[in-house]
């Protein structure tokens, strides 16, 4: 252990040493970081207006003006991008912490009370199982309307289902622990315990399910707008940005469809390995 790291609390020593140890992780860290830095910044690192149209410049292929080039209207494709980056991980972002914030608590009451509410819980997350989640979520777009928050209130209602039953069967595991009997016996309540002790010991687990949920948030928003069920033109976000340029890949347009759909895919496959990282990261097994 070198001096520079002797000092370091023992997650993050851990965390380096798994990061020097598997360099998929760290890129995978490093694309995440750079994919949040770049839509918190969209606003003023786009180069042009990204729904002002001009048709003298349309379907311009790449160029040193606009780097990704140009669409139907001749908006330029990266500021497009860019702020499409921006809406579709505030939507998967508000839909993961909602899910995981309703979830989290009704499965972690669940575990610890066990009996009907258990019961009850358990037959209701079967029953929305058994559909199709994102056929479920476009039923509810269309039933509701296709606004932001329609689709931040879908894509949460489908992840409900996983953590759910992660926390609750976590929560169960570990009702009858020593340290838990303890906090009961110093006079803590049911929500005390499951809110102070039960709850914050599952939170490193339940950080993995949530980088896996952030990239299927992600597919589910560009999907919706890609059915024409989700955002709807001339707001920049991915899944329209393939929806629209689909109709001219045929005709030789490919960074049409090229651009926005590669960004949709690093941005999933980041999320996703991601998670693997921090399941290495946080499981206690793996530190020595």
């Amino acid at each position: 252990m070198s001096a520079a790291t002797s000092g370091l609390p023992p997650l993050l020593r851990h965390a380096g040493w798994v990061l020097r140890g598997n360099p998929v992780t760290a890129l995978a860290m490093l694309g995440t970081a750079l994919l949040v830095l770049l839509a918190l910044l969209a606003p003023w690192l786009v180069p042009y207006d990204p729904i002002a149209s001009n048709v003298r410049m349309a379907m311009q292929p790449p160029s040193a003006a606009h780097w990704f080039g140009t669409d139907q209207l001749g908006r330029d494709i990266l500021s497009r991008l860019l702020m499409g980056a921006r809406l579709d991980l505030a939507i998967a972002a508000s839909a993961v912490g909602l899910s995981f914030v309703v979830g989290a608590v009704v499965g972690a009451f669940c575990g610890y009370q066990g009996g009907w509410l258990d019961r009850a819980v358990g037959r209701g997350v079967d029953v929305l199982m058994a559909f199709p989640l994102f056929v479920l979520a476009m039923a509810m777009v269309a039933a509701l309307g296709n606004r932001v928050e329609n689709i931040v209130y879908a894509t949460a209602i489908i992840n409900l289902p996983f953590y759910i039953r992660f926390a609750r069967t976590e929560v169960a595991v570990r009702r009858q622990a020593g340290w838990v009997e303890a906090a009961r016996a110093a006079g803590h309540g049911r929500a005390g315990v499951v809110l102070g002790f039960l709850l914050p010991n599952i939170l490193p687990n339940i950080a993995v399910q949530i980088s896996l949920n952030l990239g299927w948030a992600i597919l589910n928003a560009a999907g919706l707008s890609f059915l024409g069920l989700g955002i709807t033109a001339p707001t920049p976000e991915w899944g329209i940005m393939v929806a629209e340029g689909a109709r001219f890949i045929t005709a030789g347009q490919w960074w049409l469809v090229a651009f926005p759909g590669l960004a949709l895919m690093l941005a999933v496959l980041c999320f996703n390995l991601l998670g693997d990282g921090l399941r290495d990261i946080l499981d206690p097994r793996m530190r020595t």
